[in-house]
């Protein structure tokens, strides 16, 4: 059986080869190794192949004859066995081709979650800055500064693809001429807002049916030929002002996987979005807290 175990030594000579010797003596074979080091004291990530029946007692007992602590154990699978550097080029891709992934990318990468965890559980949390929007990943093992530091990167990485796709969002196409009518005006219903150009609509924000108690699904949809021009981002922000003033408390929006507009539209939004993908849907939930440090 597999374990993903992680702990932290004492930054000197021999404290490795003391947790092996342990590892042997119990027949444990270490199969893995991912260090992360500190000022007096290193983080080892290490996948453990133990004998049959083995637990989180057992595996904290191994370890802590060796002079470790902090120690975080799971069951795992091959996959933890990858090749880390081959783990962040394949995110890398992934978060290249579909930014709106990030979040559930991120999350996997370091063995997290998007979602807040529960109150009252001890654990740690990771923030990324992507463009002026904050993406927090959690987890109960606490994160290094290695693992920030590639965090950062991450994230940088994205805010690079989103800037360049800002700058074509504003250069216009082809043979098009922006006329005085090019500017729309946002209209607010009782039910939503729409994106009026003279008079046609070309963009709307309704707002629908309760999923949950202070949880409201939003529709949003933008004219192809008024696309990659901010007004998604606005009608969501303009959407969220009228949900918070029914007295919901969050948003939740469901598209396709393959949405490449979702991260910009929210980050343009200036709100906050936890994305969570699931087969071919994602879901952006969007809480109405954010709206204070939303743009106007």
């Amino acid at each position: 059986m597999l374990w993903r175990v992680r702990l932290t030594l004492p930054d000197r000579p021999g404290a490795l080869a003391t947790l092996a010797s342990e590892c042997g003596a119990a027949g444990v074979n270490i199969l893995g190794l991912q260090v992360f080091p500190g000022i007096d004291t290193v983080t080892d990530e290490l996948v453990l192949e133990v004998p049959g029946g083995w637990d989180v007692d057992d595996i904290a007992s191994l370890v802590e004859r060796a002079g470790a602590h902090a120690v975080v154990s799971h069951p795992c699978t091959e996959a933890a066995l990858v090749d880390q550097p081959a783990r962040y080029v394949a995110a890398a891709r992934t978060i290249l081709a579909q930014p709106a992934r990030f979040p559930e990318v991120v999350a996997q990468l370091f063995d997290a979650e998007a979602d807040p965890i529960e109150t009252g559980v001890d654990h740690d949390s990771m923030e990324m800055t992507v463009s002026d929007v904050s993406v927090q990943v959690h987890r109960t093992a606490p994160f290094t500064a290695t693992e920030h530091a590639r965090g950062a990167g991450l994230a940088e990485l994205v805010s690079d693809v989103l800037g360049r796709s800002r700058e074509a969002m504003a250069m216009p196409e082809p043979g098009r001429r922006l006329g005085t009518g090019a500017t729309p005006e946002f209209v607010a219903s009782s039910h939503g807002v729409s994106a009026m150009v003279d008079g046609t609509t070309v963009g709307r924000a309704v707002l629908a049916e309760m999923v949950a108690p202070g949880s409201r699904h939003l529709h949003l949809e933008v004219d192809p030929a008024w696309r990659r021009r901010g007004i998604g981002s606005r009608l969501l922000l303009e959407a969220a002002r009228a949900a918070a003033g029914l007295g919901d408390d969050e948003l939740v929006l469901v598209t396709s996987a393959d949405n490449q507009a979702v991260l910009p539209m929210v980050l343009g939004s200036g709100l906050r979005g936890r994305i969570r993908m699931s087969g071919d849907g994602l879901t952006v939930r969007v809480p109405l807290r954010d709206l204070e440090g939303a743009r106007r």
